[in-house]
């Protein structure tokens, strides 16, 4: 049976199996970082945790507000802003929230006098810039979900308020905390691939990743939410402009809908998998397949606790929601495939590409230096250096979302609110603003098919 390379190296251990590879006996240096590390000089532990209230108790506000349950001297979640009864209910009992401190809605919340230290904002895009504003209004420090808004014009409304206010405002842009990224970004800057020439950068959404947040889910409408290449790819925009570190001179993009369209509807579909589809077994799209037999992607649907009614409760969204309906008869708008080309200050150039079809996930990067190249794929990456002829094998092991960035990301954010030290933070609001301008440039290249300049 033929191996791939990962599979060698995972067969091997990563050392030997870049030995082989390469034709070297040596075994080469095999980078490894835990999840999370106290032995960074800069940390020190909070005298007391800091309070926070969550704005949105979903998918994103349970991920960073976990980390209270396993650090509680560091975190400590007092509020909760949720308008759906049970993610509230869900999200007070887990974190022992008093009533008097659960809300609806996140105007509720500013309608009482400061009673955290901060915030954690998860809402929903278009719902970011309201309760930041009204955060930073009352003297909360952030932490702010990205996208920051799908206007230009709110983002940079953000930005001067925390400068106005001197609160501390960070932005979720948690690959720059992966400690895949943090490697690859410290090899870079230390020139040890020498000059930085160009960049690939792909980012793989996967096929039914796709089809559950981009066609029937929650970010399919551009105009309710925020174009895909912000929304979805902001991440990835924001880490090449870090590893390469030097600002976007100028952008082109291209890309559109090509599959996700009602001509490509197969004969004997219908407008729901449920619905008598002709062609619901075969469909690799299937709501059916998808949710109800092979039970992906089901937090959406805040199932019961009782394991046994969730197949009741599937079937009954999958029959009245948009989770159930025919990915080729969606009112979707987002491109299923999306292309841009960066200049970079100095020369340096990069391509990006965010592909839907694909079997799998986890960012795709090469670098290409004057003296070595490096090829990874956020698993692990083969740094390859001209002169030596060497490579050398990087494996990311740590273990939480994003590459091990979530939490870091949170104790980088508690590190910075509890020392009163903006600087501790990798991802500032005022780093963050450079990302989505570029976003927003390459939208308005898409659209009118010319190059256009970066200004931050």
């Amino acid at each position: 049976m033929p191996i791939s390379r990962r599979q060698l190296l995972k067969t091997l251990g990563a050392a030997t199996g870049a030995a082989v590879l390469t034709g070297f006996s040596t075994e080469e240096e095999v980078f490894k970082i835990p999840l999370l590390t106290e032995e960074n000089p800069r940390y020190q532990k909070p005298a007391k945790p800091i309070t926070v209230v969550t704005i949105g108790a979903g998918n994103r506000g349970n991920v960073y507000g976990n980390y209270a349950l396993s650090y509680p001297e560091e975190l400590d979640v007092v509020g909760v802003a949720e308008p759906i009864p049970l993610r509230n209910e869900r999200y007070t009992e887990k974190h022992k929230i008093e009533e008097s401190k659960r809300f609806t809605t996140w105007e509720h919340v500013f309608q009482r006098p400061k009673f955290a230290d901060a915030v954690l904002i998860t809402t929903p895009d278009n719902l970011h810039y309201g309760p930041c504003m009204a955060a930073l209004k009352l003297g909360y420090d952030v932490l702010l979900e990205k996208p920051i808004s799908p206007s230009e014009k709110e983002c940079r409304d953000i930005l001067a308020l925390a400068k106005k206010t001197g609160r501390i405002v960070a932005v979720c842009h948690v690959l720059r905390y992966a400690p895949y990224f943090e490697k690859l970004r410290e090899l870079m800057q230390a020139g040890t691939i020498g000059q930085i020439v160009s960049m690939q950068h792909m980012e793989p959404i996967e096929h039914i990743h796709m089809s559950h947040s981009y066609v029937r889910g929650n970010w399919h409408d551009r105009f309710a939410t925020t174009p895909i290449i912000l929304a979805k790819s902001c991440h990835d925009l924001d880490i090449l402009r870090w590893l390469i570190g030097k600002p976007c001179k100028k952008i082109v993009a291209m890309g559109s809908i090509k599959w996700f369209r009602k001509e490509n509807a197969p004969e004997g579909s219908t407008d729901r998998c449920m619905n008598g589809c002709a062609v619901e077994s075969s469909c690799p799209y299937s709501a059916m397949k998808i949710y109800h037999r092979n039970r992906q992607r089901t937090h959406v649907f805040d199932l019961p606790e009782e394991k046994e009614k969730h197949g009741d409760y599937i079937l009954e969204k999958l029959r009245t929601t948009n989770y159930g309906r025919c990915v080729y008869r969606m009112d979707n708008n987002q491109e299923d495939h999306y292309i841009a080309s960066m200049e970079f200050e100095g020369g340096t150039t990069a391509n990006f590409s965010m592909e839907a079809f694909t079997s799998y996930e986890g960012r795709r990067t090469r670098v290409m230096g004057s003296m070595g190249d490096i090829v990874g794929d956020m698993d692990t990456f083969t740094l390859t250096d001209f002169r030596t002829g060497k490579s050398t094998v990087y494996d990311n092991s740590s273990g939480d979302g994003h590459g091990g960035g979530d939490w870091r990301l949170v104790r980088n954010w508690l590190q910075a609110v509890s020392q009163r030290k903006p600087e501790l933070l990798t991802s500032t609001i005022d780093a963050s603003i450079e990302s989505h301008v570029m976003g927003f440039m390459a939208e308005k290249s898409r659209k009118t098919g010319k190059v256009e300049g970066v200004k931050v």
